[in-house]
């Protein structure tokens, strides 16, 4: 087995440079490693296009939104235990195979599809998305496979997947460790055509060198998350009011007019805070007005959006600078500290990343459809739960 890795590596050497083969040598031949090594299944930012070079020689240019869809990859692999930079490897051979990275509608079979986020239509009998995953084999229903996410969990498998135990993901392949890459991917795509998968592993290993940085340490950085369209209320049902919305307002603290650039929420000091989608937090720590401040940034519909979670005491605060989270992820718990007036969320929306204006947060969340927002009530004024 260790042949067949130096030579392939070698031949990748050709490709991406020797110390790319080298670094290839030390994460497949101990996955273990490359599954801890620090930063290296943590993405960085997204070039505007890459191309590399098939096992045959073909030239592939690859563009934003596919290599967009190559992170979340790469990042859902990262937070699934035991796949490593082997087993990312693979999945991204099997997309670049299946779709060419390219989120799949098929309108002929599942007209319905054509209504999601897509990068084309595709006609492979039933298959959909990036893996070409397919309802009537079980993968799952249009829904879910329209989306990045589910496809690339679903592609890994293992106890946690969706699918578990039937079809199965790549961990649910005795041994997958001691295949070659290609056989590997053949095992879970189970194609006609199994030989084809072995010529992305270059590709694929130039879109990990490329893609795959250190997560960003201070506020404002450039990293890039992975892609999500599942969307969370950040707070348990049952437990908030709404407290203070959007716009123009009298201060609570200063009683002048002023404009509030998030949505306030009131509840009980410990609430628990949820991350409202899949994330890289790029901001966790105590400030002035804000309080104790999350800062995290998300992929949705192809768009960078930041999440705001204000006044939060300091040791409210259990995520850090860099971590990865998901969505409904347990990231903080309510308080009143900085600028507040009692216990409640402070919560922003802001379409383009940190540091770029707010919109009403609570819209966002209803026209997302956000899991859990219909749990809480709406009044003006409020004598639980504070504003900010």
């Amino acid at each position: 087995m260790l042949r067949k890795l130096l030579a392939t590596l070698a031949l990748a050497g050709v490709f991406l440079g020797p110390t790319v083969a080298v670094l290839s040598v030390a994460v497949l031949a101990n996955p273990a490693v490359a599954a801890c090594a620090p930063g290296s299944l943590t993405v960085g930012p997204i070039p505007d296009s890459l191309t590399a070079t098939r096992k045959n020689g073909e030239t592939v240019t690859l563009n934003r939104q596919q290599l967009t869809h190559a992170a979340t990859i790469i990042t859902v692999g990262g937070q699934t235990d035991g796949v490593g930079r082997p087993g990312v490897t693979i999945a991204l051979m099997a997309a670049l195979t299946e779709s060419t990275l390219r989120m799949l509608a098929n309108t002929g079979t599942y007209p319905e599809s054509g209504d999601y986020s897509n990068d084309g239509n595709g006609s492979d009998h039933d298959s959909l998305g990036l893996f070409q995953m397919r309802p009537q084999s079980g993968w799952g229903n249009v829904a879910e496979l329209m989306d990045p996410n589910y496809q690339a969990r679903a592609f890994y498998g293992g106890p946690t997947g969706p699918n578990y135990p039937s079809p199965r993901g790549l961990l649910d392949i005795s041994g997958w460790q001691q295949l070659d890459p290609g056989e590997a991917a053949q095992a879970v795509e189970v194609s006609a055509y199994p030989d084809r998968y072995q010529s992305y592993q270059p590709v694929a290993e130039a879109i990990l060198t490329a893609l795959t940085r250190p997560a960003p340490t201070t506020g404002g950085g450039g990293g890039v998350v992975p892609e999500t369209t599942r969307v969370v209320f950040p707070l348990p049902e049952g437990t908030w009011v709404r407290t203070s919305p959007f716009g123009w307002r009298t201060d609570p603290m200063t009683f002048e007019q002023a404009f509030h650039s998030g949505s306030d929420y009131g509840a009980a000091d410990g609430t628990p805070i949820y991350a409202v989608a899949d994330g890289i937090v790029v901001r966790a720590g105590y400030t002035g007005s804000w309080g104790g401040l999350i800062i995290v940034e998300h992929t949705i519909g192809g768009q960078r959006i930041a999440s705001y979670y204000a006044h939060m005491w300091e040791q409210g605060i259990h995520v850090t600078e860099g971590m990865t989270v998901t969505a409904g992820q347990h990231i903080g718990d309510v308080g009143s500290s900085g600028k507040s007036t009692g216990a409640h969320l402070h919560l922003e929306i802001r379409p383009g990343g940190q540091g770029q204006p707010a919109i009403d947060a609570d819209q966002w969340l209803t026209d997302h459809g956000a899991e859990g927002i219909t749990g809480g009530s709406s009044r003006a004024t409020c004598t639980l739960g504070g504003r900010a």
